[in-house]
């Protein structure tokens, strides 16, 4: 009886359906990602027509954003974390509060986003956002 010595088969992985598979692995991924609808800013803005109101000082809060990422409440320094408490404390005793937010040309978004974050937690639903001043 003779034994042969086996032949060592290679092993190759069919690539021909390769393209049908990841096609059908991309279609899956895509019909069931959720796309989650909370990101970014809900800023609703009025008509571009719309005829200018005008409001008693007393209705206005200014918070400043400074070109350093300093916050000025009313012409007061204060921390970004503590904008949601002082605003919402100020809502709280007048409900026709409205928040006039303005920035200086060289303010990082990043410290703007932060701000407009506060706001609402503060749950401010009235919110003026100002043009930079040019200089």
């Amino acid at each position: 009886m003779l034994i042969g010595k086996k032949k060592d088969k290679s092993v190759d992985i069919p690539s021909a359906s390769l393209s049908d598979i990841v096609f059908l692995l991309l279609i899956f991924f895509l019909v069931t990602t959720s796309i989650d609808t909370e990101k970014g800013l809900d800023l609703v803005l009025p008509p571009p027509n719309e005829d200018i109101v005008e409001i008693p000082k007393k209705n206005i809060t200014n918070l400043l954003i400074n070109a350093q990422g300093q916050v000025l409440l009313d012409n007061e320094i204060v921390e970004i974390g503590d904008i949601a408490r002082i605003i919402k404390d100020k809502i709280f005793e007048n409900e026709l509060l409205i928040v006039s937010v303005k920035t200086d040309k060289d303010t990082k978004y990043e410290t703007y986003v932060n701000v407009l974050d506060q706001l609402k937690k503060a749950d401010a639903k009235k919110i003026s956002l100002a043009e930079p001043d040019e200089e």
